[in-house]
């Protein structure tokens, strides 16, 4: 027998192991876990599902109050992101973190809520999901600066609705939309042929015993560096230009094998691609190249360098020139309030993000006359700030006097944001 502090700290183990490792509660009725503990520590014995099941839902309440006490702790405005999604078992979810900073000015980021749903997406529901998250950890949505969400109908309704009702800013995912920018650019009959054909070529080799041995061999005979081709996926823009890199590194390697009569039967030789599609698949890599996922505060000058390199005409493809001009008006379309110029009356949040960042303070991605508009916007909010604390900590003072009441919470230049 183990003392029960001993036994304590084992069954505490064994629940860590199970949340680190998102292992289902079944895992504790298999036999050769059993066996396993009971090779480890004879002489204990393992809780029930049951008992286990008890001790996760205590566990996630702990969990709920402490991040309850951080929030508390927060220096500025709450930001949320959400999606909504469906897992490979098609139980739909909609999952919910929150982001703000502390008074150590650390950037903490939460995973909220990750909650099942049955209902439908509808924009009402998800709003109303939103609504009852934030009330479990006592989120006031008047608190919220912004939630991020991607750019689906009905959450961009949900959120219209939670604007109207707490004035809740809606901002839509910057990697979301320019999948969606990218994607709808890559419709070109002559690159959507290409980039079929890579799939194609790539996913034969791949699903090929005897092709991706021969790939093997012809990359040591070439002294080319071994390494496996890419298959693409529809929902992320980049991993086409993964394949497309790779493939182009390996292209003569993959044109010695398809040409073994070993790999590639008589009549089979169109998996390869033409010489035109390699040319086009690499001033495509090219422009592909200089897009990255981004944050707030670099999303204005990022957008301008996108759209410089959109409007550059060095590549000779008529493919590619009218995937630059796709892109081009997609991105004037979806970020239209980042590329146009400073709006005095407007919100501004991401070019007001781009002024406070030291890496962009000198805002060269704006006109002189916008940039210097922004600064003063910036040094205009940065005074009324220093008033309105000058004047809190004056009625601190007076409120001191007159009774022993804590002080009120100072707050963070970043609630203007």
């Amino acid at each position: 027998m183990h003392p029960p502090q001993e036994v304590a700290v084992l069954t505490e183990s064994v629940l860590s192991m199970i949340l680190k490792d998102m292992r289902p509660l079944a895992v504790v009725e298999g036999e050769g876990f059993k066996e396993m503990l009971t090779t480890f520590q004879p002489g204990y014995t393992l809780p029930s599902r049951r008992d286990f099941t008890s001790m996760m839902e205590t566990k996630y309440e702990t969990s709920v109050e402490k991040l309850r006490n951080e929030l508390k702790k927060a220096t500025s405005k709450i930001s949320l992101t959400t999606d909504a999604w469906t897992s490979l078992v098609t139980e739909s979810y909609l999952g919910v973190t929150c982001h703000f900073i502390n008074d150590n000015w650390d950037l903490l980021s939460f995973n909220s809520a990750t909650l099942p749903v049955e209902e439908r997406h509808t924009a009402e529901n998800l709003a109303s999901w939103v609504e009852k998250v934030a009330e479990r950890f006592h989120i006031s949505l008047h608190n919220v600066l912004a939630i991020v969400h991607d750019n689906a109908g009905n959450i961009v309704a949900a959120l219209h609705i939670l604007k109207e009702k707490f004035g809740v800013v809606s901002y839509r995912c910057a990697g979301h939309t320019l999948q969606l920018v990218v994607n709808h650019a890559l419709k070109d009959p002559k690159i959507d042929k290409a980039l079929s054909a890579a799939r194609g070529l790539v996913k034969h080799i791949r699903k090929s015993e005897p092709a991706s041995t021969k790939l093997k061999q012809k990359q040591k005979q070439m002294g080319t560096a071994e390494h496996k081709l890419i298959q693409d996926v529809a929902v992320r823009w980049n991993s086409s230009y993964y394949m497309i890199e790779r493939l182009l590194e390996q292209r003569w390697p993959v044109v010695a094998t398809l040409s073994d009569p070993e790999v590639t039967q008589r009549g089979k030789q169109y998996l390869d691609l033409k010489n035109d599609q390699w040319i086009l698949l690499d001033e495509l890599k090219e422009v592909l190249s200089g897009q990255s996922y981004v944050t707030v505060s670099v999303l204005p000058p990022l957008l301008k360098g996108l759209l410089k390199s959109t409007q550059s005409k060095s590549f000779d493809s008529a493919a590619v020139n009218s995937f630059q001009n796709c892109a081009e008006e997609e991105i004037l379309y979806r970020w239209q309030p980042e590329v146009s110029a400073f709006q005095a009356d407007g919100k501004n949040v991401s070019l007001i993000a781009a002024a406070l960042d030291p890496r962009f303070h000198k805002l060269k991605f704006l006109s002189p006359e916008d940039a210097l508009k922004l600064q003063v916007r910036v040094q205009r909010e940065a005074l009324d700030l220093k008033r309105e604390q000058r004047s809190q900590l004056q009625q601190e003072h007076v409120g001191q006097e007159a009774s022993a009441s804590p002080p009120t919470k100072k707050r963070s230049v970043l609630d203007t944001l």
